[in-house]
């Protein structure tokens, strides 16, 4: 299903572009999605568990990322790199973690379909009369050294989990990123693994999503066949927390081994699929997406006291939060860098966007959009995180319609609702220069 054929069913008033999805469940919970496409002669197979970062225990941070790298290592029928039987049929596997769920994925050509299917459900039934010690140390140390690589080692690396703890108090469940600590990794016991993957790795709290060219009938049989038989468990409850409120600005600055100075300015916003999620996602592009928007003119190109600025609505399911962050040009300080920053957003911020500029960010969100389908396995992830968050899998043009019917006032009143200039967390990054950062200051919820 190519872009440019999704982008003509869109532009007639009849057709909205669709995808067929049958949504049922197995007698033991597990949520089953099938979409078949025979133009694409794969198939893309994703298993969702409904367990991220935000349903760790307090002390056992890290728990969902470490186990997404463990699920890798072999179960009892097949105890060797779940990645082996891909590699001579050109498969792509892979898995990701963030703090609402964690999946797990696989492209395969369409004739090697049972594979994944067996694999999946191998691993889901049968993955602890293997997963020993030596096993946990192992991973162990290769998720503290992917957190010292990209996260501590990493130029602003740690800015992500300093948002969180800026954005977050004790105890919320988005406090702390998906990598975890140090110390909790280290605490992590057998124990303790076994006992996440029996209360989350079950049937009930799993999504099987299977996309492109594949026998309906058969497929079907085959699931049953090899997940029918697991037992069912339970789903897990969601987080559930409040939205913080911000008074003030909350100030953190963070000496780094960096050549140029960043903020970042941050602020609660709604939930994915929340009213005003999607005017944020488009006031996004109306602030920094080309030459003439509305932050990158006057703090790149006008002042140049800015090398870039981006800004992005980071969605999630409890709730979300807004990120303005820019890098100050070469000979720039942070002040005069974060001065002229909340002026231009400030600015930004006092009429509605423009027509044009309405226009302009919906053709560039559609374009990515339609460029999510393109593939059979971002088509599955996309489908499965329908499910997550709406339970409707055929959530597609609903979706598409937050972001079409969106109006220049909507995109106004969520932009002053949510991003008050009085009420926000900054964070500053700068070159390291021997002396000890300030903690933070201001009246922020810490």
């Amino acid at each position: 299903m190519k872009i440019a054929m999704l982008l003509a069913a869109a532009s007639t008033t009849a057709a909205v572009p669709s995808l067929e999805v049958e949504q049922y469940q197995l007698h033991n919970g597990l949520t089953v999605l099938m979409s078949e496409d025979k133009s694409l002669p794969v198939v893309a197979t994703e298993v969702l568990y409904l367990v991220g970062s935000g349903h760790e225990a307090k002390g056992r941070t890290g728990f969902a990322h470490l186990f997404e790298h463990l699920m890798f290592q072999g179960s009892e029928n097949f105890n060797k790199e779940y990645f082996e039987p891909y590699e001579p049929i050109g498969g792509n596997v892979n898995g990701t973690t963030n703090r609402d769920r964690t999946n797990y994925f696989e492209r395969v050509p369409s004739n090697y379909v049972e594979l994944p299917l067996w694999m999946e459900s191998e691993r889901m039934q049968n993955l602890l009369p293997t997963l020993d010690q030596p096993k946990l140390d192992n991973q162990r140390d290769v998720v503290k050294n992917e957190r010292r690589q990209r996260y501590e080692n990493e130029p602003y690396g740690m800015a992500w989990w300093h948002l969180g703890e800026m954005l977050y108090p004790p105890g919320h469940p988005y406090r702390h990123a998906p990598i975890g600590s140090h110390e909790d990794l280290t605490a992590a016991t057998l124990q303790d693994v076994q006992g996440f993957f029996k209360q989350y790795y079950v049937p009930a709290n799993a999504v099987l999503t299977i996309v492109g060219d594949f026998d309906r009938a058969r497929t079907k049989e085959l699931v049953e066949r090899y997940f029918g038989a697991i037992p069912a468990g339970t789903r897990a409850p969601s987080p559930n927390a409040a939205v913080p409120k911000l008074s003030g600005i909350s100030k953190l600055v963070v000496q780094d081994e960096v050549n140029l100075p960043r903020i970042y300015l941050a602020w609660h916003t709604p939930a994915l699929f929340a009213p005003g999620d999607a005017e944020l996602d488009l006031l996004s592009s109306i602030l920094t997406d080309g030459k003439s928007s509305r932050l990158f003119k006057p703090l790149v190109y006008d002042q140049k006291v800015a090398k870039d600025v981006a800004a992005f609505q980071v969605s999630q399911k409890l709730s979300s939060f807004y990120v303005i962050q820019v890098t100050a040009a070469p000979g720039e300080t942070i002040d005069k860098l974060y001065t002229s920053t909340l002026s231009a957003f400030e600015k930004a911020l006092a009429t509605p966007p423009t027509e044009d500029e309405i226009e302009r960010a919906k053709n560039s969100y559609k374009k990515g959009f339609y460029e999510r389908l393109e593939t059979a396995m971002s088509r599955a992830s996309t489908l499965a995180s329908y499910y997550q968050h709406t339970g409707d899998a055929n959530y597609l043009a609903k979706d598409l319609a937050r972001y079409t019917e969106a109006t220049s006032a909507k995109v106004h009143e969520a932009a002053k609702r949510w991003l008050d200039p009085k009420n926000f967390v900054r964070l500053d990054f700068v070159p390291k220069s021997g002396e000890a950062a300030p903690a933070v200051g201001g009246k922020g919820t810490r």
